[in-house]
């Protein structure tokens, strides 16, 4: 008989109760441990969405750059904004520029670079995404009320507040 797997709660008591075993601090670990449930199981959902949308994590990540920057960025901003590679920044907007997603233009102040931006296509491609995320991420927290909502996330922007400053 093949063995279920546990649920993500499961999973969840489990691996604090290994990590508290070996010296951590239980409440430090039960919420660095759901949020690391949390982040794993919407990229899970994520990945499936874009090949669902027909964009690799890649494309999606300048497009989703680009729309949170809400102007115009050099490929070399973009590449060190997406972790990449010149060259595989050049392929992917390639692949968004055949898609009308991007434009690249000439900068008026310096010829001799180029800007790209999200074209209204793309815009609307982000929002199409977002608008499809935003369903299950609201799924996800249904069983909180509009107060436990925001104090949640008061709490967890205190925390990324931090973030700059841990050592690591």
């Amino acid at each position: 008989m093949a063995k279920r797997t546990p649920s993500a709660a499961e999973q969840h008591r489990r691996a604090v109760a290994a990590y508290v075993a070996a010296g951590g601090e239980e409440s430090v670990q039960r919420v660095i441990t759901a949020v690391q449930g949390l982040s794993r199981k919407l990229d899970q959902w994520y990945a499936r969405q874009l090949t669902d949308l027909g964009i690799t994590a890649g494309e999606w990540a300048v497009v989703a750059t680009l729309a949170k920057d809400g102007g115009a960025l050099t490929p070399s901003q973009l590449a060190d904004l997406t972790n990449v590679a010149p060259s595989s920044m050049t392929h992917r907007l390639d692949k968004l520029a055949e898609r009308g997603f991007i434009d690249r233009t000439p900068d008026a102040e310096n010829r001799t670079r180029i800007l790209v931006r999200l074209t209204t296509d793309g815009w609307e491609f982000f929002s199409l995404a977002i608008r499809g995320s935003d369903v299950v991420e609201s799924d996800v927290l249904q069983d909180l009320g509009d107060d436990e909502r925001h104090e949640l996330a008061r709490m967890l922007e205190v925390v990324i507040a931090r973030l700059d400053d841990v050592d690591a």
